[in-house]
This record gives structure tokens, sequence and C-alpha cells, in this order.
């Protein structure tokens, strides 16, 4: 039988470019060669689509650099130079009539002239122009399977405004928040200040609306803080969330998190618990600082965790998510109590969350009893199966 040939997409524009080096690292360590003929396909960081020839040069393990994965530091991303090289590619939408293992045909083409054809497309690609909906779109148009969630689920995964408008829509549980405009921020601070503190109280988190790995995420406690913050957000984004802390004053939310495998029928996994070494898990306490400890999984009581599994379904279906999502949680602080239960709210899906071997999701499927290579084989089984019932649409009249 012929082998799947996939597409390994990573790379990109975002400021997670370096994550998702680490990312297709460790799928192209993993993936079966016997089962799959693989591509690699890169974006450097002005956008510029190649194909990667030296992809050995991607695995740590082929510099020696084993030991040292922190994303987000150079050093530690021996890949990051192959980007470099390579013939530059673009895609183009191939006739209905092609025939091929899986579907429908993606064709990558040189500027030789010469076509790399590949069966399903891999994205590792995280954040902006990779996890927001519009590279998902361009697979639409090339009508090519691919891993994860649509242009709807991936949109809305990304933009933490809709998301909350989606979930509170859905009757789950949210922290109290607002939604400013840059726009409106900059022409009248003080009046958009008011809105804010007439809402909510300090501590606040301030976001920008679409971006990932908390970057442009600031903790305010006062106005002050809360001009900084609002000033970083709104310098990514035009549309800026704030949030009232969970906990306030009490003490630091607990952060929990589920990973999602599936389409229609979703499955939660066990659920596991992050204890930053900041403050908050920003983006230098995932991938710069060390201290950052990950409990899978997480200690709660068996009420708690399938609330929280069944919780992260709803979310996933809210969002019209596919194929994979990790759902991010807050609890209320403190010792659990008999007397009133901790409160859990919905912080966010993330809809390409980082998929290296020691990521959080890859994590919790291992100890769900799904392992790494086999966590591969289930999302390529399921982007075949999305392309496949897609054709069940009329686009006719």
């Amino acid at each position: 039988m012929k082998k799947l040939r996939v597409g390994i997409l990573f790379g990109g524009r975002s400021g997670e470019h370096e994550v998702s080096l680490l990312s297709a690292a460790s799928v192209l360590q993993a993936i079966d060669r016997k089962k799959y003929d693989v591509h690699l396909i890169g974006i450097t960081r002005d956008g510029r689509w190649l194909t990667a020839g030296d992809a050995a040069h991607l695995l740590p393990s082929s510099t020696g650099a084993t030991q040292h994965l922190r994303a987000g530091d150079p050093e530690a991303t021996p890949g990051a130079a192959l980007l470099e090289s390579g013939e530059e590619v673009l895609v183009a939408p191939v006739p209905a009539s092609a025939e091929h293992v899986g579907g429908s045909l993606a064709t990558l083409r040189s500027s030789a002239e010469t076509s790399l054809n590949v069966d399903v497309i891999f994205p590792v690609l995280h954040g902006t122009f990779g996890e927001d909906g519009t590279v998902q779109g361009l697979f639409e148009l090339a009508d090519i399977a691919y891993v994860g969630s649509g242009v709807l689920g991936s949109s809305a995964g990304m933009d933490k405004d809709v998301m909350k408008r989606l979930f509170a829509a859905a009757k789950l549980p949210i922290p109290k928040h607002v939604t400013v405009l840059r726009r409106d921020w900059r022409e009248n601070p003080r009046k958009a200040t008011g809105s804010i503190e007439a809402a909510l109280r300090y501590p606040m988190f301030v976001k920008p609306a679409n971006l990932g790995s908390s970057v442009g995420i600031s903790k305010a406690h006062d106005r002050k803080e809360l001009k900084t913050a609002v000033d970083l957000a709104a310098s990514y984004d035009r549309k800026i969330v704030i949030e009232q802390s969970i906990g306030g004053k009490q003490g630091k939310a607990r952060e929990l998190e589920v990973a999602v495998l599936g389409n229609d029928s979703p499955q939660a996994s066990v659920v596991g618990e992050v204890i930053p070494c900041k403050e908050f898990y920003d983006y230098e306490a995932k991938y710069l600082s060390e201290g950052s400890e990950l409990i899978i999984p997480a200690p709660l009581t068996r009420t708690q965790t399938k609330q929280v599994q069944q919780m992260a379904i709803d979310a996933f279906r809210a969002c019209d998510c596919a194929g994979m999502a990790r759902v991010d949680f807050l609890m209320e602080p403190g010792e659990p109590s008999s007397a009133r239960p901790k409160k859990i709210f919905l912080n966010e899906v993330n809809t390409l969350p980082g998929f290296t071997s020691i990521s959080m999701y890859p994590k919790l499927w291992q100890a769900t009893g799904l392992p790494y290579s086999q966590l591969i084989d289930r999302l390529l089984e399921f982007a075949l199966e999305r392309h496949e019932e897609k054709k069940n649409n009329r686009y006719d009249v």
C-alpha cells in the first residue's frame, strides 16, 4: 500500500517561530516513516515558503542539543538556520480528478516547476498566521486535508474576545472581563480607564485579543500598571481584553489544562496543573525561565476532574474546534472546602498547542495512555476523516 504523503509545515511569521521549530523537530523525530512519506515545508520569518532539504538539522539529537530545549532561546533551537536554504514554493489547488491516498492533493510548486505532492498537511505553526484561520483558509482553497481546526474554529480560538462570547453563549463559566478597542484607548485613555475600573476590581490581567503563548500579557495591580499593561497589549492588537483576576488578593488561581482530541465526538485527557515560577504563566515562565512545574494528573477530586473534562469538551464544541485543542482553566486558590467548593473558570482554548515531546498537550495524552507517536497517527486520521466528511457538502445550487 502506498504511503500517506504528509507535509509538516513549520516556522512562520509569528513571535512563536522558535516554538514551532521545536514542535516540528519533535514530530519529525517521532512520526512513523514506515507509514508516512514525510516532507518538510518551512516558512521563514519574513513569510517565504521553502522546502527544507536538510531536515536532519532540525532534530536536536543531530546537533547534540538534547538537554536544552527551552523554546524562545536561540541556542535551544538548532534548526533555526535551515529555513534560510531550500526551494521557494507556493501553494496551488489541483484538479478534483487527482487520484491519490486520502482525497484531494495539494501541490507545492517551486520556481523550478517541480512539485511536492502531499495528501495531508500537519501544520505545526503557533500564533499569528498559523493558528488564526489564515493558513487554514489556504488549505481549504487548495482542497487539502490538514490537522486541526478549520477556519472558524482556528480564528475563534485565537480571538479571546470572540472566544469568550462563544463560551458565554454556551453558558460556560468565564472570568469577569471587558474588551477595549485600541482606538478608544488611545483617543481617551481616562474614559477607558474609568469604564474598566467600574466593571472590574484589581488585580487584572490585560491581554491582546489575538496573540498566543502569553505574549503581551501583563498583570495590573493598580491604575499605573493598568496603563502600562494596556499600552503594551495595544501594540500587538486592536482589541484588548481585560480580565478580573481569579482569587484576587487572596492568592494566585490554580492553572489547569486538559488536552482534547477528536472531531464531532471529542475526548478529554487527564487534567494537568501548571505551577508557574513567576506570578503567572507568561512567555518567560513558559520558555525562558526554569522552575515552572507541570503536575500530571492534577491533584483534584474525582468530581472536579470530571467537571473540568466535560467543560473542556463543551469549550471545544463551542468554538467549533476539530482535531486537537488544549483547554486552559483557572480555579480559585486555597484548599478544597466541602462548605464551598472552589469555582472553576474557563480561560481559553489553544487550537495548535506546543507539540514538542515535553509539551503539555502530548504529555497529557501520554498520561492518559496514548503515546506521542500514536497521537500523531490519530491526528492524521482525524484530518483525513474531516476532509472526507466535507465531501457530503453540496456547493452547487
